[in-house]
């Protein structure tokens, strides 16, 4: 997908997209509305001493509970790992003389951790490594795809082989590759990149684990012996440099893998698709294409992006004042005819935001970006410049938090308050099922309420100017004519929703691709060929792997319990009990986290204290402690359902007085754990890295026209 990979160093506010919580929501939401009227119809019935007196069956309290808990786990169950998935699986480690192809991602769910295997007999190899930023789930940064079947085949992992460097395709190498150590294969810019999210990762490398890669030249054609393979990169145009069409020549024949691609015939950088290469091994004979179908439902031709260079120098033109440019941080061709026309205009320019930084110095270091020297100033100093000569190019154009164009609108920048007279464009568009739009639009409602003029391409031509985004990925025509030059013999349609894909697999038809020779496989399906078959022959283990913004996992039971936490909230109830007496030595503290204010709620607060306290004296000396736990948390969550209608999750804490600690075992001493980085030194870490980067962008040696 189009820069679903720069969302400034993947920080995410995680808003539900549409659609994608609706029938877990719609079930808590309908639950709810039931339970309250319940409770409200019960609650006028009191014991003797006033108190209110429970009328829903323990049994109705039970179900409610269950079904809060099914529905959250439908929830986390949308990004499960393997080990969850408890569909029908099959062992497909064999050594027959046939071409396997299998999506571990990237088959379903509109193309994200895109992750692509080609296994034969005793070699494998994989073409991308990306991540999902779309996974809507509490404290969870990003989803990689599962690596259970790799551990059955670990000897046989030759390579990854890279097609380019957004994040939804090498994101999740730093996760991967140190488990399942092989040399990583890409364009040069896609091995800056690869090398960038490894350095910038958060977490310690395992001890012994060395970053291996092989940087191989596009324009030569260069093939390189994988095991039984033989790997070579043509030259797509994309929205990021180094894109390129994965070719592996394997034993049982050819197959492509397009990559994310589009057919501009007059890029900036003049990197064309190399569509004279793709021509030869249509002629020479290929067994398979793998293309991508991110907007396949889109007709005709994508326009080139040379059709908005004209757009940037006629707002500059006119902008009075400062101008903020909102823009990928990956898309290279767009920040050089920003610079460009900032230097026309006699403008200095600023970078602001981690990914475009980071992005950029790489860049700049390996020769993509040409910048006059005097070019670049430090975002600190803008405030010093004079208003109508100064850019700032920018993170945010999806309106993420804590993006750089975010935080400006907010108020909340260090360095940058905007004013009347500042001018920001947003070169973009919403990333399609992100859920953007909503925070796009909030951005810009701060924005203009700050009297900031504000251009959006989808408003282009009402404002009077040229177009201020084109998309990076081919329509219609362009999909078919890759179909056309490549002549394969099969047709597997990747990168993209099911229905997107459908629809791909029809525009193949409509090629010439007998029906018979396609197939719209998903995540997991194993895919056979031979030079003269193709056919789904069962499915692996597969899933999603959940990361954190710290880059550690999470384990689906704890977001099971973290979505339970954000719907429900949780009650503690604490208790100190003398061990010789049985008896409560002060009143039951309660504890209520999400679930409601207690200082508006003292009657429900002060009667769950009443509850507490005859559990204690009914039951406590009759059974075990945990006996006696299991019960006074099924009695406090009746309680609260019938006085809610909502079923918190509870924690009972018991402490005896004069006796051994419940929690406390002397005969397991405590083993010492290695000391480990505290979130605040790995964050300083991150800063420091940060800032060589920008010293270095500041400093380095200019590359001119």
């Amino acid at each position: 997908m189009d820069n679903n990979r720069d969302k400034n160093q993947q920080t995410r506010d995680r808003r539900p997209r549409s659609g994608q919580r609706s029938e877990g929501n719609r079930g808590r939401n309908q639950s709810r509305g039931k339970n309250n009227g319940n409770a409200r119809q019960n609650n006028g019935i009191q014991n003797q001493n006033g108190d209110k007196k429970p009328t829903v069956s323990r049994g109705a309290a039970v179900r409610a509970q269950k079904r809060t808990q099914m529905d959250a786990q439908r929830v986390a169950n949308q990004w499960m790992p393997a080990q969850v998935d408890e569909k029908r699986r099959a062992n497909f480690i064999d050594d027959s003389p046939r071409l396997k192809i299998i999506g571990l991602g990237g088959m379903d769910g509109g193309g994200s951790k895109n992750m692509m295997l080609v296994e034969y007999i005793n070699d494998a190899v994989i073409i991308d490594c990306g991540n999902d930023l779309s996974v809507d789930l509490p404290g969870i940064n990003y989803g990689v795809a599962d690596t259970a079947y790799l551990e059955q085949i670990r000897h046989k992992l030759r390579a990854y082989v890279i097609t380019h460097g957004h994040l939804d395709h090498i994101g999740g190498l730093p996760h991967i590759v140190p488990q399942f150590p092989a040399p990583i294969y890409g364009s040069k810019f896609t091995i800056g990149r690869v090398e960038e999210i490894f350095e910038n990762f958060g977490l310690p490398m395992p001890e012994g684990f060395e970053l291996q890669t092989v940087m191989m030249n596009e324009d030569t054609h260069e093939r390189l012996k994988v095991g039984e393979f033989y790997v070579e990169l043509v030259r797509v145009t994309h929205s990021i440099p180094g894109s390129t069409c994965v070719i592996i020549d394997t034993p049982v024949g050819r197959i492509i893998n397009t990559g994310d691609f589009r057919f501009d015939p007059n890029p900036l950088d003049h990197e064309r698709t190399d569509m004279e290469r793709l021509k030869q091994l249509g002629d020479e004979g290929v067994l398979a294409l793998l293309s991508e179908s991110t907007t396949v439902e889109r007709a005709g031709r994508t326009p080139s992006e040379s059709t908005i260079e004209q757009s940037f120098v006629d707002i500059m033109n006119q902008a009075p004042g400062r101008i903020f440019v909102g823009v990928f941080s990956t898309n290279m061709n767009r920040i050089q005819m920003i610079v460009n026309a900032a230097v026309h205009h006699g403008r200095k320019v600023a970078i602001d935001g981690r990914s475009m930084v980071s992005t950029l110095e790489m860049a700049v270091r390996h020769g993509f970006m040409k910048i006059p020297k005097g070019t670049f100033i430090p975002i600190a100093t803008v405030g010093a410049q004079t208003d109508d000569k100064v850019v700032v190019i920018c993170t945010g154009s999806q309106g993420e938090p804590s993006s750089a164009l975010q935080r400006m609108a907010n108020g909340e920048h260090r360095h940058v308050k905007l004013k009347e007279q500042d001018t920001v464009i947003l070169s973009s568009t919403p990333i399609p099922e992100s859920g953007n739009d909503a925070l796009i639009g909030q951005m810009v409602d701060d924005l203009v309420r700050k009297n900031v003029h504000v251009f959006e391409h989808r408003n282009h031509e009402l404002d009077k100017v040229g177009p201020l985004h084109v998309s990076g990925h081919a329509s219609q025509d362009e999909y078919a004519e890759m179909i056309q030059m490549t002549k394969p013999k099969f047709f597997i349609p990747i990168y993209g929703a099911y229905r997107v894909k459908q629809r791909h697999i029809e525009l193949a038809i409509e090629q010439g691709i007998p029906r018979r020779n396609t197939v719209n496989a998903v995540n997991g399906e194993v895919i056979a060929l031979t030079s003269d078959s193709m056919e789904v022959i069962g499915e692996i283990p597969n899933g999603t792997i959940l990361v954190d913004q710290t880059g550690a996992i999470v384990n689906n039971v704890v977001v099971k319990d973290r979505v339970l936490l954000a719907e429900e909230g949780l009650v503690a109830v604490v208790l100190t009990i003398d061990k010789k007496s049985g008896n409560l030595m002060t009143s039951p503290d309660i504890i209520s986290r999400g679930f409601i204010y207690m200082r508006e709620q003292e009657e429900i607060i002060n009667g769950l204290r009443n509850e507490v306290r005859r559990a204690v004296q009914q039951r406590y000396k009759r059974i075990d402690l945990d006996r006696f736990k299991a019960e006074l948390k099924d009695h406090v969550t009746h309680y609260l359902f019938e006085q809610t209608g909502r079923s918190p999750i509870v924690i009972p804490v018991v402490n005896i007085v004069g006796g051994k600690s419940e929690t406390a075992n002397p005969k397991q001493a405590a083993k010492p754990e290695p000391p480990q980085k505290t979130p605040e030194q790995v964050a300083a870490e991150q800063q420091a890295r940060f800032q060589e980067m920008r010293e270095r962008l500041l400093n380095q040696d200019p590359r001119v026209d």
